[in-house]
């Protein structure tokens, strides 16, 4: 596992296509900020991008980087791993903003059941892939 720090927080690349993320306490998460998120994953995980969100610390965002956080393609699925309640307040809010997007988006208190989805979103995805050709 190799970890990369950012203006924003950590990501630690778990596998070719999986990266868990960790915003670091306090941090406001600006349009800047979502653009090198997106640089980051564009440039070191392969298709399709899967994100484990680890909300261990408190942060927030700016409305624009509420609306771009998750908007990016090239993100199959998001596993986000919910610490306290107000972790999961803050979700829970940044989904409806984004209803419309359809994420494919995950809550989870147990890292391991995080993990498990991620790995059958991929095989999902996969198989769809192979489906379709």
């Amino acid at each position: 596992m190799k970890s990369y720090e950012l203006s924003f927080g950590v990501i630690s690349i778990l596998n070719s296509n999986l990266a868990e993320v960790i915003v670091g306490e306090g941090i406001e998460m600006n349009e800047v900020m979502v653009d090198e998120y997106h640089d980051f994953l564009l440039n070191n995980l392969s298709l399709p991008i899967l994100l484990l969100i680890n909300k261990k610390n408190s942060y927030s965002y700016t409305f624009e980087a509420q609306i771009s956080i998750g908007n990016l393609k090239e993100i199959k699925a998001m596993a986000v791993l919910i610490g306290t309640s107000g972790g999961l307040m803050s979700t829970e809010t940044l989904i409806n903003i984004n209803k419309e997007n359809n994420w494919n988006i995950k809550l989870f208190q147990k890292r391991d059941q995080a993990l498990n989805w991620l790995n059958t979103q991929h095989s999902v995805f996969v198989s769809n892939v192979l489906v379709s050709q």
